[in-house]
């Protein structure tokens, strides 16, 4: 069967394509959700969430979009809930782009960063991206990671495209930052072995 099938039967209430559908979707869900979440424990109780509100809510699936686009914004829901009750989002989600002076021009933030896209060990940009604020880190998760445009982002966070694409400025330069400060300490540390190297 193709997966709209499985979906359809899904729909239907076909457990066993239920099923098939978890077993397809659950890693990139787990790990959109820990992305997000920075805490495997909580990663895990948001996957069974989300699969559970699909559960609930696979008939009104219209393939109008991508199936696992859809799962995402359900999963990125469940996580989103959960960031607003611990009271995460409150800050970070309400910063505008108007100027802060007056005769200052508006900002407009979103186009790429050359210094995150080069190569960048795998395991230190996960590291760093679990550093970022909720805030940051749901926007950069969802724009450089998942590859959701800023008007998708708006959307399922219910802010602006504009505050999308700040906070998505705001995460690369506290990236660069901090990867920019790791470099400099690799070289540093580098150099005070070659000194000892040399001395003795």
């Amino acid at each position: 069967m193709t997966e709209a099938e499985v979906i359809a039967k899904a729909q239907e209430g076909d457990v066993g394509c239920f099923e098939a559908l978890y077993v397809q979707h659950k890693r990139r869900v787990f790990s959109l959700c820990l992305r997000m979440s920075k805490n495997h424990a909580e990663a895990e109780d948001y996957t069974q969430e989300s699969f559970l509100q699909l559960y609930r809510k696979i008939a009104s699936f219209r393939f109008e979009s991508a199936f696992s686009t859809w799962l995402h914004r359900l999963a990125v829901n469940v996580v989103l809930m959960h960031f607003r009750q611990k009271g995460l989002l409150e800050t970070s989600l309400e910063q505008t782009l108007e100027p802060q002076h007056e005769g200052e021009p508006r900002r407009e933030f979103g186009a790429n960063d050359i210094f995150l896209t080069g190569s960048i060990d795998r395991l230190t940009l996960e590291n760093a991206i679990a550093g970022l604020p909720p805030g940051y880190r749901m926007v950069f998760v969802l724009h450089d990671v998942e590859g959701y445009e800023h008007n998708e982002i708006a959307e399922m966070l219910g802010c602006s495209i504009g505050n999308s694409k700040s906070q998505l400025h705001k995460a690369r330069m506290k990236l660069r930052t901090f990867l920019s400060s790791l470099a400099i300490n690799r070289l540093a540390d580098r150099r005070l072995n070659l000194m000892n190297v040399t001395v003795t």
